[in-house]
């Protein structure tokens, strides 16, 4: 007769310990689940390429877990939401979402981080406008998302030139919105990141024109739920690292993922949308094209994100002002950091 106490009975696996005790066959058990928030309409982007195993990537596997799949997000801020009700285990988010997310209390465990393209925000002006820089934009009505990384480039890009936000006319617009007035000539430019502001262009390629020098200055990292990462510290961990290994295959093959995007329905094959994501992927411009160079949120994320929380603060985007680097930096966070560090150079 074999005696189990409580501790050793739940740490072996009830199911497993009576089956082998009675000669029975062990049963399976279920592997952990982890909800993860599509932002977009779910076809394109990394979740998209390991949904479909890109070049044989088993993303399940290398994961240890079943991915739930929760769509219906149009940027990582409204996921913050979704976190603290407990809907969305992980999710991509930029430090826009993140500085959001600290300053509510939202529940989040920072995984990693990684600088955004430089050049994943376009400014994108009518050509009847005679906008052609920073300065020309005094006096004009200009599209952009609030609290956004397109708002944030805005920002820094009229800073740089010394042009104060009040000059503009500036009018808070989602990213379909702002394209639509763009085109039908409400606004006179709109600051949007990729692959809407490459695919705005093309649609309107007679009208408008492409701002120059309109860099990125926003960080992204992949956060967890606070609670999910108490739970299943590993899962959160090799998801960060999956997600790495799912974006080099990505950027080493471009036309490709574009193929097996189109095939996922996407896009058409051969359509605008197809065209300036193949551009994209080649230029690396989306948001994770640089997720190749993920790391622990460390001080370098933590630097560039008071950056952004401060200016917001400037703006009025934020009500009050938020230590983000006493956040991102927190020793509560060392050992996320020495596993993720550990995991990614393995």
């Amino acid at each position: 007769m074999i005696t189990l106490n409580r501790r050793s009975f739940i740490a072996a696996g009830a199911t497993s310990i009576v089956a082998s005790t009675l000669g029975l066959p062990a049963i399976a058990q279920a592997a952990p689940e982890v909800t993860i928030a599509i932002i977009g309409d779910g076809r394109t982007g990394p979740w998209a390429a390991a949904r479909a195993n890109i070049t044989g990537y088993d993303f399940e596997k290398a994961i240890g877990a079943a991915p739930k799949w929760q769509p219906g997000f149009t940027a990582s801020l409204p996921v913050m939401e979704a976190i603290r009700s407990g809907d969305v285990d992980f999710t991509f988010a930029t430090s826009t979402a993140v500085v959001n997310a600290v300053d509510v209390g939202i529940p989040i465990v920072p995984i990693a981080a990684f600088p955004l393209p430089v050049n994943t925000v376009d400014g994108v002006a009518r050509k009847e406008s005679g906008i052609t820089d920073a300065a020309s934009l005094r006096g004009k009505k200009v599209a952009y998302q609030r609290g956004t990384t397109g708002h944030f480039s805005l920002l820094k890009y009229l800073e740089a030139a010394k042009v104060d936000f009040g000059e503009v006319q500036g009018v808070s617009l989602s990213g379909a919105d702002g394209f639509t007035a763009l085109s039908q000539g409400e606004v006179d430019a709109w600051f949007h990141w990729q692959p809407a502001a490459t695919i705005g262009l093309s649609r309107l390629t007679d009208q408008v024109v492409r701002l120059e020098n309109v860099p990125t200055y926003d960080y992204a990292f992949y956060v967890a739920r606070e609670g999910f990462y108490e739970e299943q510290p590993e899962i959160a961990v090799k998801l960060a690292v999956a997600v790495r290994e799912v974006q080099k295959r990505i950027n080493d093959d471009p036309a490709g993922t574009v193929a097996l995007w189109a095939a996922n329905g996407g896009f058409e094959a051969g359509s605008v949308e197809a065209k300036a994501f193949e551009q994209l992927l080649r230029e690396k411009r989306v948001s994770e094209s640089t997720a190749v160079d993920l790391h622990p949120a460390d001080r370098r994320a933590a630097d560039a994100t008071q950056i952004l929380a401060t200016s917001f603060y400037k703006h009025g985007v934020l009500p009050r002002e938020v230590d983000l680097s006493a956040f991102v930096l927190n020793p509560k966070f060392d050992a996320v950091r020495d596993a993720v560090a550990s995991a990614l150079a393995a």
